[in-house]
């Protein structure tokens, strides 16, 4: 079992950057993928990226990519989310969640989530 809760998320302007953190609880923390989705209002959720069990590949969503990077610290039971150059429509909560490596990222763990809001 493990338990995922996210911070980091707030107000930024367009062309800002912001980091989120999802910390877990759990011994099992680092055998699982660590991935990143969001839903903004009135649309599904959707993925933004996801980073393997020891970090060595990370796959990311087309709208993201370059701009996001997602790392983690097995020592801290942390994954974090770099996000620059944003944009309006990256205006979402975003979920942290864990699970086994696949393309298309399937988890099993999901966070709470944090607002993320980018003015214009």
């Amino acid at each position: 079992q493990v338990q995922l809760v996210e911070s980091g998320g707030g107000l930024v302007q367009a062309g800002g950057s912001l980091r989120l953190s999802c910390a877990a609880s759990g011994r099992t923390f680092s055998i699982y993928a660590m991935g990143w989705f969001r839903q903004a209002p009135g649309k599904e959720r959707e993925f933004v990226g996801v980073i393997k069990w020891n970090g060595a590949t990370t796959y990311y969503a087309d709208p993201v990519k370059g701009r996001f990077t997602i790392s983690r610290d097995n020592a801290k039971n942390t994954v974090y989310l770099q996000m620059n150059s944003l944009k309006p429509e990256d205006t979402a909560v975003y979920y942290c969640a864990a699970g086994w490596y696949n393309i298309p990222f399937d988890p099993d763990y999901w966070g709470q989530g944090t607002q993320v809001t980018v003015s214009s």
